[in-house]
């Protein structure tokens, strides 16, 4: 199993799970050690989540959040101006999402939270090897953004409408 595939099961693990899980169980059920267990939270801690390790094995720690669905429309070349727009008023680009005729909803997650991921997808797209989902929908998208309270997410409502990138529902 692929390092990145451990770690998406590691937190649905703890995430889903009553009671704390110790590291040695984990280790024990992906078959490595308790090493690469500690090293696997520490990068899921370094994408921004907020895990705690107790004496008795780590938790997720899960905050009620505000989530708003926002379409927008823009050009290939926005997409770091409306990623990083939202990020730095606070919020988090959980999805994207597009609407198509003939295949219906298709969408995937996104989890960007910081400047660094917002790059790191626009790189791998400028790189050719995937086009974005807004392509086959003449930029027309959606967004699931989250944020800490509700005023956040009006706040990034009311910037993206007056950079343009918002589409009234």
């Amino acid at each position: 199993m692929k390092a990145e595939k451990r770690r998406e099961e590691i937190l649905s693990l703890i995430g889903n799970a009553e009671n704390p899980i110790p590291a040695n169980v984990l280790a024990d059920k992906f078959a490595v050690s308790r090493q690469v267990i500690v090293q696997d939270i520490a990068i899921i801690r370094a994408n921004g989540y907020d895990v705690t390790a107790t004496n008795r094995g780590y938790v997720l720690n899960i905050k009620k959040q505000a989530a708003r669905v926002f379409k927008c429309r823009h050009s290939f070349d926005e997409i770091v101006d409306e990623g990083m727009l939202i990020i730095e008023a606070g919020g988090r680009v959980e999805d994207v999402f597009v609407n198509h005729r003939v295949y219906g909803r298709i969408s995937s997650r996104l989890d960007l939270i910081n400047r660094t991921h917002v790059e790191e997808l626009y790189r791998s797209l400028v790189s050719g090897a995937s086009k974005p989902l807004m392509s086959v929908t003449d930029g027309y998208h959606y967004h699931t953004v989250s944020a800490d309270t509700e005023e956040k997410l009006d706040e990034i409502e009311a910037k993206l409408r007056k950079s343009g990138f918002l589409i009234e529902i």
